[in-house]
């Protein structure tokens, strides 16, 4: 061990109750940070694909290589706080960058920079992607690179006699982490829904702009407890020397890779030339728990699609729960608040129930959290099933479609193809009919028309009465309306010119039918006027995800009974299946995530040397980033046609994994690393007081290690210990 990892004595900080006042400074700043972190990924993927226009494989691609970016950083943050900067400056100098870049995504949002003909969508897209490019870049950066530094700041401001203070204040962090990933959760998704903007647009710059107050707040608050802190000089990265002594026994082993040279117990041992055995012993300590990490990733590929795929699902489901309406982006709090509930529960009842039967040890427990999440995938393949069930069937790509609407104030009899079709006056046809291309319509005698049908469209056909039956066809929407909305159009056969409104939107007509309007979901008043100030009110209760034509027939008369006259058509039926049906993929994902994560972390900080728990915390977090880059490259090969079939592929592949990692698990044997230094100090006695100052309190046996993880004397971040890591 080199003689500067020998910790120095800390000042003496003010103190409330026996806690230094520091410290909660540092709570309130992670508080701050995490809600700014999660409440702006808690509604990134609806902004890639509802204000950047892009398709949803695009936008969850973009998505998990953001977050793969976030959890590749903090090894960059941890080189440069131990190394260079010192932890302090490394949190405000990043924090500087987070907050920059949380700003530069909130002016991104900003429709009306570049929306000059006010038409709600940006007329430079290019400007608004690169900004939020730029903008998510500088978050990865600030989030990331702090991230193995404030939990581990925060135990520096402890005396060594504070190990019980210094246990609370992870209980407090983990809680402070948690409750500020709850509330953004639940925030963001009202502020975006909130309409801003002179096109009253959903509120996105809203939604990006109160996490990035929130980070300059985070920063601010955490500068002002600066002459509070206990400042430890940087002492040399701990991740730095193990990969050089990696390096090195790698090299040394190709360079005697000759027969002529005698075989070594461990390849590890070719670093003898260089490296000290205590310090070889250590490492080859941090691989052994670094090749069980090799199946991990898997897990995050499915944890992470919370924040995209299950989000997208959430936008076909009907979110009425009553008194309350639940966004589709909001269904992700059911994690942090299922984490608070089942943290506690298997602590103290699931876990003693289970060890009174057999011995459940952290990678059994490993292994059946990796379980539950690829049940929590079946589970979302069954739901999506259920929603596709009530999807409307689209034609194809060399097929169209159309459905009829009689116009006249009479009974019609008319004939497509082989298809006879009876309508009441002022009557739509239930279904749409497909054809090949075109059709041959019969209005009557001597009126055969050949109607050409674009592949892939959906019409409508409106029978009018003039000298004789003539029609007039209009193209629909081929797709469910976005964000659970509704399209609502009019056809108008009064015969002169309506205004009508709903929800300060005005329909715009270019012919007898309007264009689309998006109305979200409730009570729907729409206002109509002639122009003669003549006005009439129609009421309509909207669900999520239909689509109307409201008729004004020419018989249409303005009064008190004039709603009665507008018939309504149904052209595609509302998101019938409930987004409570969601519910019990996140109780498995997060079961599983409890069971997986807290218990992965626990054991992997009991089976490494106490100066390298750093080192594993950053292949922990490289797991989160390969898992990540796993989605990118499944979703882009597998290309499947139905999203329940990418659901059940990732859950195969996860128990085809898990399946792997139990049989690794099966010959995998727990050691003691503390007594393992403690051999090597024996034989070394000049190395025995070192090792004292650097051992943290250690329990004795793998199911011991509880409030080992709280330690903070390296530089792993110690949000290891909560799971939304």
């Amino acid at each position: 061990m080199a003689d500067e990892d020998i910790k120095k004595p800390r000042k003496r900080t003010a103190t409330i109750c026996g806690y230094p006042l520091s410290i909660f400074f540092i709570i309130v700043n992670e508080f701050c940070e995490r809600f700014s972190y999660y409440g702006m990924r808690t509604v990134l993927v609806l902004y890639f694909k509802y204000f950047l226009l892009w398709d949803e494989d695009f936008a969850t691609t973009i998505y998990h290589t953001f977050v793969a970016l976030c959890y590749l950083t903090p090894i960059l943050g941890a080189i440069v706080a131990d190394s260079w900067l010192g932890k302090f400056k490394t949190i405000v100098y990043l924090s500087i960058v987070y907050a920059i870049g949380q700003v530069v995504m909130a002016v991104s949002a900003i429709s009306d920079i570049t929306d000059t003909n006010k038409n709600g969508t940006p007329d430079n897209m290019t400007f608004h992607i690169a900004l939020s490019m730029l903008g998510l870049i500088l978050i990865a950066l600030g989030t990331g690179g702090i991230k193995p530094c404030v939990s581990a700041f925060g135990g520096d401001q402890f005396q060594d006699h504070q190990e019980k203070q210094r246990s609370t204040f992870f209980s407090i962090f983990y809680l402070s982490i948690n409750a500020g990933s709850l509330i953004s959760t639940l925030t963001t998704p009202m502020l975006r829904a909130h309409k801003c903007g002179q096109t009253q647009q959903d509120c996105y710059p809203l939604a990006f702009g109160v996490p990035a107050v929130l980070m300059v707040v985070a920063l601010i608050v955490f500068i002002i407890g600066s002459p509070m802190y206990t400042k430890n000089p940087p002492q040399g990265n701990i991740m730095v020397k193990f990969g050089k002594c990696v390096g090195f026994a790698v090299k040394n082993r190709f360079r005697h890779r000759s027969s002529q040279y005698p075989k070594r117990e461990h390849w590890m041992d070719w670093a003898e030339e260089k490296y000290d055995k205590l310090l070889i012993a250590q490492v080859k300590m941090v691989l052994k728990v670094l090749f069980l990490y090799i199946p991990l990733p898997m897990f995050w590929a499915l944890f992470d699609q919370q924040g995209s795929r299950w989000t997208f699902q959430a936008t076909t489901m009907n979110g009425n729960f009553g008194a309350l309406t639940i966004q589709p982006d909001q269904m992700q709090t059911v994690n942090p608040i299922l984490i608070l509930i089942l943290v506690p529960v298997m602590d103290s009842v699931v876990y003693p129930l289970i060890s009174k039967c057999f011995n459940f040890t952290p990678l059994k427990r490993m292994t059946v959290g990796m379980f539950f999440a690829a049940l929590a995938f079946v589970a979302a393949a069954l739901v999506q099933i259920q929603i596709d069930k009530t999807l409307p069937d689209f034609p194809s790509s060399t097929q169209g479609q159309v459905k009829f609407i009689n116009m006249v104030n009479s009974k019609l009899e008319i004939q497509a193809d082989n298809h006879k079709i009876n309508l009441g006056a002022f009557e739509a046809s239930e279904d749409y009919l497909t054809f090949n291309n075109k059709f041959f319509l019969f209005l009557g005698p001597e009126q055969n028309h050949t109607v050409t049908l674009d592949n892939g469209t959906r019409n409508t056909i409106a029978i009018t009465e003039g000298s004789q039956l003539e029609y007039e066809k209009f193209n629909d929407i081929t797709s469910k309306p976005e964000k659970g909305a509704n399209a609502i159009r009019f056809l108008n056969g009064f015969g002169s010119f309506l205004n009508i409104t709903v929800r300060d939107k005005v329909f715009n007509f270019t012919s007898n039918m309007s264009q689309y309007l998006n109305i979200s979901q409730g009570n729907a008043k729409y206002i109509i006027k002639d122009n003669n100030g003549n006005v009439c009110d129609y009421t309509q209760e909207l669900g999520f995800g239909s689509s109307y034509t409201l008729i004004i027939p020419p018989t249409f008369r303005f009064g008190d009974a004039c709603s009665e006259n507008i018939a309504s058509v149904m052209d595609m039926e509302p998101n019938s299946f409930h987004m409570a049906w969601q519910i019990p993929q996140y109780f498995l994902m997060t079961s599983g995530e409890v069971v997986f994560s807290v218990t992965g972390l626990e054991f992997s900080y009991s089976q490494a040397p106490s100066n390298m728990k750093a080192v594993l915390q950053a292949g922990w977090l490289l797991t989160v980033a390969v898992g990540n880059i796993i989605v990118l490259i499944v979703a882009e090969a597998a290309k499947l046609p139905d999203q329940w079939a990418e659901y059940i592929l990732f859950a195969s592949l996860l128990v085809l994994v898990c399946i792997i990692f139990a049989i690794m698990g099966y010959f995998y044997t727990y050691i003691d690393p503390a007594k393992i230094e403690a051999q090597f100090a024996e034989l070394d006695p000049e190395k025995k007081e070192k090792m004292k100052n650097l051992e943290m309190p250690r329990k004795g046996s793998v199911e011991g290690h509880k409030e080992e993880r709280r330690s903070s004397d390296s530089s792993c971040d110690d949000e290891s210990r909560q799971t939304k890591i």
